[in-house]
């Protein structure tokens, strides 16, 4: 229940536009159903358990993602000054995701097994080698060819993840697919964007800059992330013109719109 609540404040906030402070109900809200859950998780999961776990789990994933510290470009990652909490919402994703096996959202009795088409496109494979389906500029920017994989390139996996929703109209664009993306945020590139690689960067903009027009949760963070990024790329790596190429005012900007 405050899961839902912290949630459909956080919508609210949305939907006024009202910057990304949130609410001291907002706040109350979410520290009782972490505090809940977290109680919950030390206890033997009963089979009535499963679906408000996994139910509050998620919405934790969404607050944490729609909640940046930041209110304005300058104050966020990456410009910031790095610390503990950078990319804080990869870790409550992570978090998240390890519960599935324990509760299993798509047992037949569960709530959430009308998502199966939903947690299919979370989970479909990405291609194994090569770079078919990405921009020929991306897959440059990226160094990969026709003969890269996973295994040789760090880029890979979230290249060709964005590239899935770039195509698209918005109106197609759904969660499930640009769960893709946080799903390729792990080893190698997790650590590239931890360290506030450019193309690492470049590909997190990218992804921000589609997602945020389908995925409302989404564009509540990429209000100040996306504009922090470009400012980033900007400052520090002023002579990349590949990576500036897709930034506002470049050759490629305006390409996926």
């Amino acid at each position: 229940m405050h899961a839902s609540l912290a949630v459909g404040l956080t919508y609210d906030r949305y939907l006024n536009s009202s910057g990304c402070r949130r609410s001291l109900e907002e706040c109350y809200h979410w520290s009782q159903s972490t505090a809940l859950l977290n109680r919950q998780l030390r206890e033997p999961i009963k089979a009535k358990d499963k679906d408000p776990i996994w139910g509050t789990a998620a919405a934790l994933a969404i607050l944490s993602f729609s909640s940046p510290d930041a209110r304005t470009p300058e104050e966020s990652w990456p410009l910031k000054s790095s610390d503990h909490s950078d990319l804080d919402w990869v870790r409550m994703s992570k978090a998240k995701m390890s519960l599935w096996h324990i509760v299993n959202p798509l047992r037949p009795d569960s709530l959430f097994s009308v998502m199966a088409g939903t947690f299919a496109q979370m989970q479909s494979p990405l291609p194994e080698l090569g770079i078919d389906g990405i921009p020929s500029a991306l897959a440059a920017i990226c160094l990969l060819n026709d003969s890269s994989t996973a295994k040789d390139n760090p880029y890979f996996d979230a290249a060709h993840a964005v590239s899935q929703i770039l195509g698209r109209p918005d109106s197609e664009v759904t969660t499930g697919q640009t769960q893709l993306f946080m799903r390729s945020i792990h080893g190698p590139f997790e650590g590239l964007l931890r360290n506030k690689d450019p193309v690492a960067l470049l590909l997190l903009y990218l992804w921000y800059r589609k997602a945020r027009r389908s995925i409302w949760w989404i564009e509540l963070r990429a209000r100040v992330e996306c504009p922090s990024i470009c400012s980033y790329l900007q400052l520090y790596h002023k002579g990349n013109v590949g990576v500036h190429a897709f930034l506002p005012g470049g050759t490629l900007a305006d390409r996926w719109n």
